[in-house]
C-alpha cells in the first residue's frame, strides 16, 4: 500500500514537470512569434549602448588665481601670503597668480621676505630677504620700505625669526604702513602682513595675522604653525 502511494506521488510530479515545461515551451515558441525578428537584437542593441554612453559628471572646479577658493571680481587684484612654518616650511607670497616669493624662485630665508608690487601695473618691483637674527639688517631693511614709492603695495612674511634683531626704526618703519602687530612680534613668531605705503587698505581685507611659538601646541617642536591671508585688492583705491 505505501509503494503503491509513492508510486502515484512520483507519477503525478512527473506529469506535472511534463505539463510545466510544455506550457514554458509553448510560450516562448508564443512571444517568438508575436515579437518582430530583430525586437531581441535591438533589446541586446540599446543595453549595449546604454553601457557605452559616456557617465555625465560635474567638471572640476576651475582653479583661481594663487589658489583661492572662490575667484576675486573683476578689477580686483589677488593675493595669497603665507608665513614659515617649521625648518623646512618655507614663505610663501603671490600676487595675481605669480609666485614673487618662494623656496621653487629660490629667493626666500631667515628674517624678513618682502616683496614690492606696482599698485598701477600689479607687476613685482623687487623682492628682498632681511635676516633678523645675524647681522645688522634692519638699517637696510628700513632704506627699501622707505624707497618704496608711494601707493606701491609691500608684502611681508617671516621666515623662521623676524624678531631678535628687529631695530625700533624698523618697528617704526613697519608700523607706518599700518602692519600693527610688529610690535608683537616675538622669537619665532609667525606673521604675515599686506599694506600699500601712503594708502589705507578697505576696512573689511585682512591685512595682517600673528602667531607665536607655544612649545605645548606647536604643529613643529619649537616653531609655530605656518599661518595665511588671502584676498581680492580693489585696484582703484584712492
Amino acid at each position: 500500500m505505501i509503494c503503491f502511494r509513492l508510486f502515484n506521488s512520483n507519477f503525478f510530479k512527473a506529469v506535472g514537470l511534463l505539463i510545466a515545461s510544455s506550457c514554458a515551451w509553448y510560450l516562448g515558441y508564443l512571444f517568438a512569434e508575436v515579437l518582430p525578428e530583430n525586437s531581441v537584437e535591438m533589446a541586446m542593441n540599446n543595453l549595449q549602448n546604454i553601457a557605452e554612453k559616456p557617465v555625465v559628471r560635474a567638471p572640476p572646479p576651475k582653479r583661481q588665481k594663487c589658489d583661492h577658493w572662490v575667484g576675486c571680481p573683476e578689477n580686483t587684484y589677488a593675493f595669497r601670503m603665507l608665513s614659515g612654518g617649521g625648518k623646512d616650511s618655507y614663505p610663501k607670497i603671490c600676487f595675481e597668480d605669480e609666485l614673487l616669493v618662494g623656496a621653487k624662485k629660490n629667493n626666500v630665508g631667515r628674517g624678513m621676505n618682502i616683496a614690492i608690487v606696482n599698485y598701477a601695473t600689479g607687476k613685482v618691483v623687487d623682492t628682498k630677504v632681511f635676516d633678523m637674527y645675524e647681522g645688522d639688517f634692519s638699517g637696510p631693511m628700513v632704506k627699501f620700505i622707505n624707497d618704496a614709492p608711494k601707493g606701491h603695495i609691500l608684502l611681508i612674511s617671516t621666515y623662521d625669526d623676524g624678531a631678535t634683531k628687529l631695530s625700533e626704526d624698523a618697528k617704526k618703519s613697519i608700523e607706518s604702513l599700518g602692519c600693527t602687530e610688529i610690535r608683537n612680534l616675538r622669537f619665532r613668531s609667525s606673521w604675515v602682513c599686506i599694506a600699500i605705503k601712503g594708502m589705507a587698505l578697505p576696512g573689511d581685507l585682512q591685512k595682517e595675522k600673528i602667531n607665536h611659538s607655544d612649545n605645548n601646541k606647536n604643529r613643529y617642536p619649537g616653531w609655530p604653525a605656518e599661518i595665511q591671508i588671502e584676498g581680492c585688492l580693489p585696484k582703484d583705491l584712492k
